[in-house]
Order: C-alpha cells, then structure tokens, then sequence
C-alpha cells in the first residue's frame, strides 16, 4: 500500500497535529478509581482488567520522546482525579506535581500539551457518593478543577473538561443495566470496549446525569477561568454521525438531539469543540441499521468508514456555531492491519481537508491513540500509531506513526491542492 501524494492542503499556522491518550488506559494501576474496583470485583463483567495498561505513568517520558521525534507538535493526555483525590478532601501533592511535571515535560519536547480532567473514570469515592447522579457532582467536579488548575498552571493553554460526555450518560444507564447482568461478560461496554460490542442506538442517555453533566462542565469552566483567564476550555463529543435512510430523517433527527445535540448546544460559549469521530450510524424507520453486508469492519465491529470525521466536523459547526473552532480530539482505526490505519486516516484527513476548504474553523487533529492500549475491557483493539509489547512494555513506532509523523513535519494533509483561504486562524 502507497498512500497518495501530491501537495494536499497547507494547514494554518498553529495547527495541532498528534496523537492522544487517557490516563485509566495508559498509565496502569488506577487503585482508586471506580473502573478499577468494577473490573477486579469477583464476577465483574468487564472480560479484561486494565493491570498495568502499558505503564505511561512511569514511561511517559518516553512516550512523548517518540510523539516528538515522530514530527508530531501536540500530545492529549490526561490527568487522573482518582490520583489526584484519592480520597475525598485529601489531595496527593505527589500525583498534582507528577502531572506538572507531565506538562513541563511536553512544553520541553515541543508539544502542546491538551490535557483533559476527565476521561470516563472516577474515583470510587464519588461513585459510592451517586457520582454523576449525586447533587453534589457539580461542585465536587469543580473543586477537583481547583486543584487541577495547579497543573495547568505549569503551562497549559488548551483543556478539556470532560470527555464525551454523551457517552458518560449512556454509560450511566449501561452500567445499570450491567449490574442487573452481573457476571455476563456481553453486559460489559464503554467507548472503544472489546468485551463487548457498545452500540449506542441500543440505549437511552440518562436524562438526570446529562443535566448533571453539563452544569459540571460549566462550573468547572468558570472555576478554571477564574484561575487563568487565558485558559482555552472546552469539551468532547463522541460525535455518531447518524445518517437516515429514506423515511427516517424524523428519527434520525431524534437520536441525534438527545445523544449528541444537546451536548454540542453546551459548548457554544465555549472556547473550543472537541470532535471525536470513528464511524457512521445509519437510522432507518424503526432505529439503528446493522452495518452494511459485506462492508469491512474494524477489531471493535464498526463499519470502516473514514468519511466519519469531515461529516462529524461539518455537523457539529452547524450545531455550534461558526464562533466555536473545533478541535479533533480522536479519530481512528482499530485494526491489526498497518495499511489499513494508513488508507482510512488519510481518507478521514481527506474529508477533513474538504470541510476546512469550505471554511469550518478547524484548529488541529489529535489521532486516537498514540498507543496501543486498555480498551475498556481487552487489550485486543488496537488504535495504537505505536505498538506496546504486553511483557516489556517496549514501544515499537508503526509505519503508520511515521506517515502521520512526516505529514506534521511538512505541515500539510491529504486532500487540497492549496492552503485555508486567509491562512486560518492559530490555534488558541
């Protein structure tokens, strides 16, 4: 496989380009976290505990050694509340200077750093408390963002608050169906799970955590603008790219409001819009579609669709606004095939060249993952631009980290034959 050459389309100066992570599937050994306790409890229905992921909290340096030399200019990662606020009230110095030390070390490799608060888990005190359902989540997630603010004060400009919140709502409500199923591995789920496969036409966002959510989002927004107002904050969406067949625009439309719309409406007095797009979801009359016969699917059972990413971005502009810039926090392939990551990343960066020529505000690409790693529930998925060998936690950058890398370096992607009318504008 040769991927296709030629000028393609010059980015804007500033443009994030890199790779991202989260700190539960990375780091390894999250003791205090809620996800920790759910996947080591006897009969727990998640297949695979995380152990040690692959051991970023101790090798991080390196991790980012190799995103530096690769070409890439970014790197998202994220900090760990469970770490941070073992217990409720008492703070772990150590773990707040771990991640400034995280942060320093980006700024010195020369990559920005986008760091998010929160990727899924929790710590487990929280969720005992009721986590998202509780009364006091709101408050409790920004006096979190209190502290976490030391850590950006170490030097970072972009954050997210929390991550795909839509998925944190579903979840919610899978999480209770799961334990109703305790000990059937097919209850199992999360975004990129292996155990099982996550659809998230089959369930409802719970409506009382998806307001929780949002006035979480705000608080902590307003606690971290008060700490630096040169902070640029947002957050992600797990955008789902639902497309109606004939007849079922109405219901389509439906799913799209309370799984995503929503989600996208919060974020129109913020700083920026995380976009994280993976594949399509096709609605006919009476709910999702199974995936095409015949069509390729990835190691998670979606449909390979690399269009996914320039429809989601041109969606979200619309539902945001055109003041909100969007940022692409994850996109990817799980597959065990090299040149398949190659063909569908270029076929997404093609889609999202195409939608920035018609003047969507994108200010950077973060690809998901850097690294092959715990995928909420196996190790199996593999996202990774670069391989972890399971016992030496040795890292082994793919050819496909090396032509994203070079496309960094050269500052341009596939899919024009010119530069963003202007130049755009520089990230944040």
């Amino acid at each position: 496989m040769t991927p296709s050459t030629g000028p393609g389309l010059t980015l804007p100066d500033g443009f994030l380009m890199g790779a991202s992570t989260s700190p539960h599937q990375v780091e390894g050994n999250n003791v205090s976290s809620d996800w920790w306790a759910i996947e080591n409890r006897p009969g727990s229905f998640v297949a695979e505990p995380s152990g040690d992921a692959v051991d970023s909290f101790h090798r991080w340096p390196e991790d980012m050694d190799l995103l530096s030399e690769l070409g890439f200019n970014a790197y998202r990662f994220g900090i760990e509340w469970a770490r941070i606020e073992p217990e409720r009230g008492r703070v772990s110095r150590a773990a707040v200077e771990h991640y400034r030390a995280m942060v320093r070390g980006a700024l010195e490799r020369g990559l920005t750093p986008v760091v998010t608060l929160h990727h899924f888990t929790c710590p487990r005190w929280f969720s005992e408390l009721g986590g998202w359902s509780s009364p006091e989540s709101a408050d409790l997630f920004a006096a979190y963002a209190k502290v976490a603010a030391d850590v950006l004060g170490a030097g970072v400009r972009h954050v997210v608050t929390i991550n795909e919140p839509n998925m944190v709502a579903l979840m919610h409500t899978l999480m209770r169906r799961a334990v109703r199923k305790e000990g059937d591995p097919a209850a199992a789920g999360g975004e990129h799970t292996g155990a099982a496969a996550f659809e998230p036409g089959s369930l409802e966002p719970d409506a009382g955590v998806t307001r929780a959510l949002i006035r979480a989002h705000r608080a902590a927004f307003a606690v971290l603008k008060e700490a630096d107002p040169a902070l640029r904050i947002g957050w992600t969406v797990a955008n789902q790219v639902y497309q109606a067949e004939p007849g079922a625009e109405e219901v389509a439309a439906a799913y799209a409001r309370t799984r995503e719309d929503v989600f996208l409406e919060a974020a129109r007095e913020d700083d920026w819009i995380g976009v994280q797009a993976y594949t399509r979801h096709r609605i006919g009359p009476d709910g999702p579609l199974p995936v095409p016969e015949g069509a390729a699917t990835t190691l998670t059972g979606w449909e390979v669709y690399p269009e996914a990413l320039g429809e989601a971005v041109r969606y979200t502009a619309r539902v945001v606004g055109p003041h909100v810039p969007v940022l692409v926090t994850e996109n990817g392939i799980a597959t065990d095939d090299d040149d398949l990551r190659v063909t569908y990343t270029e076929g997404a960066l093609a889609s999202l060249a195409a939608a920035m020529r018609d003047g969507v505000d994108v200010r950077g690409y973060l690809h998901w993952s850097a690294l092959d790693n715990y995928e909420w529930g196996s190790y199996r998925p593999t996202f990774g631009l670069i391989a972890v060998d399971p016992r030496t936690f040795a890292r082994t950058p793919k050819e496909s980290a090396r032509w994203l890398g070079s496309l960094a370096r050269a500052g341009r992607i596939p899919g024009g034959a010119a530069a963003v009318p202007g130049g755009g504008p520089s990230a944040g």
